[in-house]
């Protein structure tokens, strides 16, 4: 690698992690290539299709004497820009084979290719747990901003939770990590101790967990077994995709996240208790602070995904009032 060549960290073997810019508030996010001698050369998530990050991963590969065309294989943890966003721009320019696991197939890959006739649903769904006008306007230009990043594959290849993937000079076994992500995948190497997690867990922020027109109805319920998985699973070190690229003492931040979501589980019981009231308007509660617009549509989804835990577990009830759903004792 040459003076200039970019940052590039091993991780282990020939797999090396990017980071890689993106327009969000995590500033980066973690590209993995593993080249090794006789291929296949592996690209494991792919940032936002920006010019920005389009630069940065080709100085990635040039560093291994590496262009587009030399990518046979995208691994994709999940459907979110930050980590898709080039997925089709990389198969159009190698023919590269593009893999995510089956759920994710099913669901938040295939919602980039039904766009146009998933936005109303989107704005709908808003709109029924008490988004207002204001936040509604924008909705949509932020929504298409947002896609105009994402250059989806026009064939994705399915892997199952199970299956064994070769990588880095190794075998590593398929994970279904749901959660921030319907079929977030996650890559677990028991010899090196090593688990490629994405955004399944995060070092130091609490990934997004948030409740979608398309997503499964408890991704909150959901996340919360990852967090068991990834207890006992207890891996020595995590790839993460934020704030990394390599974090320790996963078990450790598993067991705190957890206890984080266990906390705003019973903020969220007793504020409907006390006043009955839409997601967004206890959202207002749960993130009092000053957010942006997408901050605040991030923050319903999170709100919602706790309110409607609490409400499948019988712990809530919810009736339609006003226009929207109102949760209450």
């Amino acid at each position: 690698m040459t003076a200039s060549a970019p940052a590039l960290i091993p991780v282990v073997g020939t797999l090396h992690a990017l980071q890689v810019p993106i327009p969000y508030p995590m500033k980066t996010v973690t590209v993995l290539i593993d080249a090794p001698r006789g291929g296949p050369v592996t690209l494991i998530d792919t940032a936002l299709d920006t010019p920005e990050a389009r630069q940065a991963i080709e100085d990635g590969l040039a560093a291994f004497g590496l262009h587009w065309p030399d990518v046979e294989r995208v691994i994709v943890t999940h459907h979110h820009p930050d980590h898709y966003g080039l997925a089709g721009v990389v198969e159009e320019r190698s023919g590269a084979a593009v893999q995510m696991l089956d759920v994710e197939i099913g669901r938040g890959e295939r919602y980039w290719h039904l766009w146009e006739e998933w936005l109303p649903g989107h704005i709908k769904h808003m709109q029924d747990h008490g988004l207002p006008p204001k936040l509604i306007e924008t909705l949509e230009h932020d929504s298409r901003r947002g896609k105009a990043r994402v250059h989806p594959a026009s064939r994705v290849q399915p892997l199952r939770e199970g299956q064994h993937v070769p990588l880095a000079g190794g075998e590593w076994e398929v994970l279904w990590l749901p959660g921030h992500a319907d079929g977030h995948l996650g890559l677990w190497n028991e010899d090196e101790g090593t688990l490629i997690a994405g955004d399944a867990i995060l070092p130091r922020i609490s990934p997004n967990v948030g409740l979608y027109a398309y997503t499964r109805p408890d991704p909150l319920g959901d996340y919360l077994q990852t967090l068991g998985k990834l207890e006992a699973l207890n891996p020595a070190r995590a790839v993460v995709g934020h704030h990394g690229p390599v974090m320790e003492g996963v078990q450790a931040r598993a067991r705190e996240l957890r206890g984080h979501h266990h906390e705003r589980l019973d903020f969220i019981r007793a504020e409907a208790e006390n006043e009955p009231r839409d997601a967004y308007r206890l959202s207002l509660a749960m993130f009092p602070r000053d957010l942006n617009t997408a901050g605040r549509r991030f923050a319903l989804a999170e709100t919602l995904a706790h309110a409607e835990h609490l409400h499948l577990l019988g712990q809530l009830a919810r009736t339609w009032q006003g226009g929207a759903w109102v949760y209450h004792a």
